[in-house]
């Protein structure tokens, strides 16, 4: 073991391969890595054949939040999730909104953060008043060590789990959060895969089918984002399928949050996204049938708050993270005693 070594974990999700060589089954690269080096996310590296989370003791961010900045809306609302984050990321994102954080570990060559024990983490949790620990800022799924030893102490407590990720889980990777992780937002970030591979250097179909597998096999509740860059995804048409998919696929009751691009790393030059197309996504969702249509990054617009799908009617009233007003009734709309999705959790 490197000079690392006490601030390394023993991966998990991994097999060894030919030539001393490890496979990591953790995100949907499925890294084959080589002796003494990383995979794609620069942070889980081969040491002597064995695979290591170099993140574990790295912990960059760690913070009390509003579960509606996630954006989580249908998931303990009004409430405040200890959010934490771990260096590093298996995706390239040019517009990255925390690349300090998830891109240093490229840029700088080295890992920023603190070993802060999982038992202290929860700890914090409990005594912020928080209702959930919040597994974001960076991906999850490549601090999932870290995640995985707070999430269980986390249920011993009383507190729930979320994931604000991309989506680039395999099955085995969804197989492992399902006795632990509550609820997840998925940035479902385009329905082109010239789009991932050129802005994210990734894949889109492994992005939908862990949309498909959590909302057909898990219990996990799931919310959606989409940012809307300006001249990438912003066309009708594609926004148009990713309505149609969301209804279609995974059902008319998950939410879909579009939210608003600000200019932000390597697309510094381009303007944020006009409050014109925003609307007009929104009444693209609302065409295609789904339930729940929010707006994000605008605040004080018309799709901050919830309406119930039966009649039309408020059942939270929300102005940027802040919930004004709750009225659902043991998971129902107050007028009309449909069902408001999700708020049973």
């Amino acid at each position: 073991m490197d000079p690392e070594k006490g601030l390394a974990k023993e991966a998990v999700l991994w097999e060894p391969a030919e030539g001393g060589k490890v496979r990591c089954h953790l995100c949907a690269h499925r890294c084959l890595i080589a002796e003494g080096r990383t995979g794609f996310c620069a942070v889980r590296k081969n040491d002597d054949g064995r695979l290591f989370s170099m993140n574990y003791h790295r912990v960059c961010a760690a913070n009390a939040d509003p579960i509606e900045k996630k954006p989580l809306f249908h998931f303990q609302p009004g409430s405040r999730s200890f959010s934490i984050a771990a260096p590093g990321c298996n995706f390239r994102c040019e517009f990255c909104q925390n690349w300090q954080i998830s891109q240093v570990s490229l840029e700088a060559g080295e890992l920023y953060g603190r070993s802060i024990r999982p038992k202290d983490i929860v700890d914090s949790a409990v005594h912020g008043h928080c209702r959930s620990l919040a597994y974001t800022y960076t991906e999850p799924t490549i601090f999932m060590e870290l995640a995985a030893d707070c999430a269980v102490l986390a249920r011993e407590k009383g507190l729930s789990n979320v994931f604000v990720s991309n989506g680039y889980l395999t099955a085995e990777a969804v197989d492992f959060v399902r006795p632990w992780l509550d609820g997840i937002n998925v940035d479902l970030k385009s329905f082109r895969d010239a789009y991932y591979r050129g802005l994210c250097k990734a894949h889109l179909e492994p992005v939908l089918e862990t949309c498909r597998r959590l909302v057909r096999e898990t219990d996990i509740w799931v919310e959606l984002t989409t940012l809307i860059v300006p001249g990438q995804n912003d066309s009708d048409a594609e926004l148009r399928d990713i309505a149609t998919f969301i209804a279609r696929d995974l059902g008319r009751h998950v939410p879909w949050h579009i939210s608003r691009f600000y200019p932000q790393f390597q697309m510094d030059d381009i303007p944020p996204t006009p409050e014109g197309t925003l609307e007009r996504a929104y009444d693209i969702g609302k065409e295609a049938g789904l339930y729940y249509v929010y707006i994000g990054n605008l605040p004080g617009g018309r799709a901050e708050s919830t309406f119930c799908p039966s009649c039309g009617a408020m059942v939270i009233e929300r102005v940027g993270y802040t919930v004004r007003k709750n009225l659902i009734d043991d998971g129902r709309c107050p007028q009309c005693g449909a069902e408001i999705h999700g708020f049973g959790l």
